[in-house]
């Protein structure tokens, strides 16, 4: 084979990376996507967060053994790629680049100035996979990063505007990528109003009980059909990704039982979260989710397959549907615009490509009253294409950066964001009524949330969200994390750690040396949660060690 090149998209649900074949007309070969991010906690601030307390090598090294997971399952030649060009939010190209990042952890001028941090420049730039530690790639090959427009708008950001067209359109419009960390951008006037939000995994099909990413066999969609004379419950039926990532009929069941009232050609293994925001859609509209319950006989919808959906669910995927909606509110008062001007919406990522957009509509994560949605796939992954195909792109990013006039909504100080996301989690977890929600926007001076209106036209411009998998296919990475094991000083190997560990991370083994404590590191659920750690009897087990000073055995 010729020159090949490599797009990577260092996600913060996953990984994904392309093989292309420069030579014969950019043709993709393979595609290789993560189940799940190599590092601990689900979602970009638990990244920084993790990375802060191990140290910068350690989560260097972290990020590039998964890189170069990836790369082998691509099933290529290495030795003939000349170019890879990598993609992300900032926090995942400086790990990857393994440069500075507390100045993105820290806002203030006088804080970094007092730890001595001098902000990295993140421009667009090349470097040889020498220079990027750990790269399993030939030293020559040309390493194409994207640059950051500021620390706050990420190459991923960019090419989610560039991609989807937003810049090129008169009208004011909002680009949203659905995923763990949601960004958006609201443009209006030829100004950019951007925003992100760590609004949690649930959006991914993670912390849900039966959840999973957007991989074969997941419900990525459901249809509510009202009860008749062959299902006096009413029939959900459920959609399923088949191996190729397309939709396919899977079963439709009685959402009380899960009783079969037709089998359908593929079977689920659980559920991602475009077909949670599908349940919850469907679930609100048929009465069988009364926030915050499920109104059925043991409080659980059942699915096609035996998947489940339950109460603690709702909430999980309300706290991030929320976050949505506050960080468009936040978005429209800094612009001094209400969310009913918003004409055209745009939709990116996983979560935003297979998720029917009229029913995300309806729970609130697309402005009520926009007139167009575009479903745009992989913003991050196809911008990384184009720059392998032609370096010339690379530069192009720069040049938009520069010229790019922008204003950042930081949410975190944002007093609209709070106030309206202590609505949402009102709304979804405890129940408050849309009406006494209305009546606080009101008191806080802002605008009602209109109801929909008019149905919007759909433009799906891709079917997958990785539209071409390539000539060999799509390889499935599902254990990406690092294993390391430790042998406590004192440990009676009582289980306690193990037992009380929510995400299944930790295990123990008995050997000559003693018990021995192994985490995998893509489970693990963060530096935050420390239950653990917490667990201990003992008071042995320290959280910190095992990931800084264990054995590698993975």
């Amino acid at each position: 084979m010729g020159k090949l090149g490599i797009a990577l998209d260092l996600g913060t649900s996953g990984f994904r990376g392309q093989a292309i074949d420069l030579d014969d007309g950019n043709k993709i070969i393979s595609t290789a996507i993560t189940t799940r991010h190599p590092l601990p906690g689900a979602n970009v601030i638990d990244h920084l967060h993790f990375a802060l307390d191990v140290g910068l090598g350690i989560s260097h090294d972290v990020v590039i053994h998964a890189v170069n997971r990836v790369i082998d399952n691509l099933r290529i030649e290495k030795n003939d790629v000349i170019r890879a060009a990598v993609c992300g939010n900032p926090i995942q190209l400086s790990l990857f680049r393994e440069i500075e990042i507390r100045d993105l952890a820290y806002a203030g001028k006088r804080k970094l100035e007092a730890l001595g941090v001098v902000p990295p420049k993140r421009d667009a730039q090349i470097f040889k996979a020498q220079d990027i530690r750990g790269l399993n790639l030939s030293a020559g090959v040309e390493i194409l990063v994207p640059p950051a427009v500021r620390h706050e708008i990420g190459a991923d950001a960019l090419a989610m505007m560039i991609q989807a067209g937003a810049l090129d359109r008169e009208e004011i419009a909002i680009v949203t990528d659905y995923g763990t960390n949601n960004e958006m951008s609201l443009i209006v006037g030829g100004v950019v109003y951007t925003g992100s939000t760590a609004a949690g995994p649930a959006l991914e099909g993670q912390h849900i009980e039966d959840g999973l990413l957007a991989l074969p066999g997941a419900i990525s969609d459901v249809e509510y059909y009202f009860p008749d004379a062959s299902s006096p419950g009413g029939g959900l039926q459920c959609f399923v990704l088949d191996q190729d990532m397309y939709v396919q009929k899977g079963d439709k069941v009685v959402p009380s039982s899960g009783r079969v009232l037709d089998t359908g050609d593929l079977e689920a293994v659980g559920i991602t979260g475009t077909g949670v925001v599908a349940l919850l859609s469907q679930g609100l509209k048929a009465g069988l989710i009364k926030l915050p319950k499920i109104d059925t006989g043991d409080s659980e919808i059942k699915l096609a397959n035996g998947v489940k959906f339950t109460e603690d669910d709702v909430k999980e995927a309300g706290k991030a549907i929320g976050a949505v909606r506050a960080g468009h509110v936040a978005l429209c008062q800094a612009a001094g615009i209400y969310m009913s001007q918003i004409e055209t919406a745009y939709m990116s990522g996983a979560s935003g490509t297979y998720v029917d957009a009229l029913k995300a509509q309806q729970i609130g994560m697309i402005p009520s009253g926009v007139k167009r949605i575009f479903q745009v796939g992989n913003t991050s992954l196809a911008m990384s294409r184009d720059m392998v195909k032609s370096v010339d792109e690379l530069w192009n990013m720069q040049k938009m950066a520069n010229e790019l006039r922008q204003h950042h909504c930081m949410f975190a100080e944002s007093e609209v964001f709070k106030q309206v996301y202590m609505l949402e989690l009102s709304y979804w977890t405890e129940g408050m009524p849309m009406k006494m929600y209305q009546q606080f926007l009101k008191k806080y001076g802002l605008p009602p949330l209109n109801e929909v209106s008019e149905v919007p036209q759909v433009t799906k411009t891709v079917e997958r969200d990785i539209p071409d998998l390539g000539v060999k296919g799509l390889q499935i990475i599902p254990d990406i994390g690092e294993l390391k094991r430790i042998i406590f000083e004192g440990c009676i190997g009582c289980e306690r750690c193990t037992e009380e560990c929510p995400e299944g991370a930790l295990s123990q083994d008995e050997q000559e040396d003693g018990f021995g404590i192994i985490i995998d590191l893509a489970l693990c659920d963060g530096m935050g949660c420390s239950r653990c750690e917490r667990a201990c009897n003992e008071k042995v087990f320290n959280l910190n060690k095992l990931l800084t000073s264990g054995i590698k055995v993975r």
